[in-house]
């Protein structure tokens, strides 16, 4: 294998929580030969192909409770396992990295099954159901938050945080009107928007833009609405790609609490309120808003009992004690890890290649005669 580059499999795939921490390791891994394992239109469909070959499975996660639906779930699944290991034989794949989401399954198991190092990373605190399932298979599972490894008492974890895209890691321009006398709100909702989140902030948003705030509301592309209020520092979008610039400025983000964006957050060292979805699998973006909120890097509120009233006065209260604020920026700092895709890589890397190295064989003593 020293001279010849390292084939890996990065299985990511679903919503950015997913891909794109897998595409800021591949973006470390120079002089890889690396390929990708995705399902058929999600976000790697849009992203991936532009730099890395990519192959399509279908599988499907186990939701609800047991019956037909688990059988075919179950069916697709060892379906997709055969499909994986054939694609990491004919492909003399060295080793397979995954960054969790039912994609990860089959790729764990088959990589497992015959025998190649298979790298797992869960950035959310709760870890979901594969990786509780099958984090024992794993060569090494990277965790986002120190708080994870607790749920995974069989596996070998290490704690690294959540790779980040390279834009939030320098300084980038916004190309948005925005005054630079003016305190920045910056509200998402993931990227699927989050519709009572942005009902919620309607109500809010005169009583900020009455105390001097801009306010950059993205929606989703789904969560567009035509009664918006009209006012130049009221900067409503479906979506911004930029996301880097726009928390670098913001004073302070109102938010979901998907770990990608989390991440994002604690990297542009920007204060948050986390409104967590109350619909997410196990509750997991509450766990993930806890940490920060433990930390006194954010304020946490459920939604089902929060209003629009109180929301609104927390915020003002925040943007008129900026010690409070530049304190939360710096607990939410220190809880991020800025090299996090450098140290993956290097554990993938460092990894492949010792199993790659012949052990030393002793030879036996010379008994020639002198």
């Amino acid at each position: 294998m020293s001279n010849v580059a390292i084939k890996l499999l990065i299985a990511a795939s679903g919503t950015g929580g997913h891909v794109f921490p897998g595409i800021a390791v591949a973006q470390k891994l120079s002089g890889y030969q690396i390929e990708w394992l995705g399902v058929p239109d999600r976000l790697e469909s849009k992203l991936v192909p532009k730099e890395y070959p990519l192959h399509i499975i279908k599988v499907g996660g186990f939701q609800g409770k047991p019956g037909i639906g688990t059988l075919k779930t179950i069916g697709g699944l060892i379906k997709g396992i055969f499909q994986v290991r054939k694609l990491l034989k004919q492909g003399h794949f060295d080793a397979v990295f995954s960054t969790g989401g039912y994609i990860s399954a089959p790729a764990i198991l088959a990589a497992y099954s015959i025998g190649l190092p298979v790298f797992l990373h869960e950035s959310n605190a709760i870890p979901g159901k594969v990786t509780r399932w099958l984090s024992p298979f794993c060569t090494k599972v990277a965790v986002g938050f120190v708080e994870t490894a607790k749920y995974l008492p069989r596996a070998k974890t290490i704690y690294l945080g959540t790779p980040c895209r390279e834009q939030f890691l320098t300084p980038q321009p916004l190309d948005l009107p925005i005054p630079d006398s003016s305190p920045l709100i910056v509200v998402v909702g993931g990227s699927q928007g989050a519709v009572a989140l942005n009902q919620m902030i309607r109500e809010c948003v005169s009583t900020w833009l009455d105390a001097g705030a801009t306010i950059v509301h993205i929606v989703g592309g789904a969560n567009a609405s035509t009664d918006t209020i009209s006012h130049p520092q009221y900067i409503v979008l479906p979506f911004y790609e930029n996301m880097a610039g726009l928390f670098q400025r913001a004073d302070l983000a109102i938010s979901r609490a998907g770990a990608a964006t989390l991440n994002e957050l604690m990297i542009t060292r920007t204060p948050s309120i986390l409104i967590p979805y109350p619909y997410a699998a196990e509750d997991h973006q509450y766990y993930n808003a806890n940490v920060l909120a433990a930390a006194d890097g954010a304020l946490l509120f459920r939604q089902e009992t929060l209003t629009a009233q109180f929301l609104a006065g927390e915020v003002l209260d925040l943007l008129q004690s900026p010690q409070r604020l530049k304190m939360m920026a710096s607990n939410t700092s220190s809880l991020g890890v800025i090299n996090s895709a450098d140290l993956l890589a290097d554990l993938i890397g460092e990894s492949v290649k010792a199993r790659s190295i012949p052990p030393q064989v002793d030879r036996p003593a010379s008994n020639t005669k002198s």
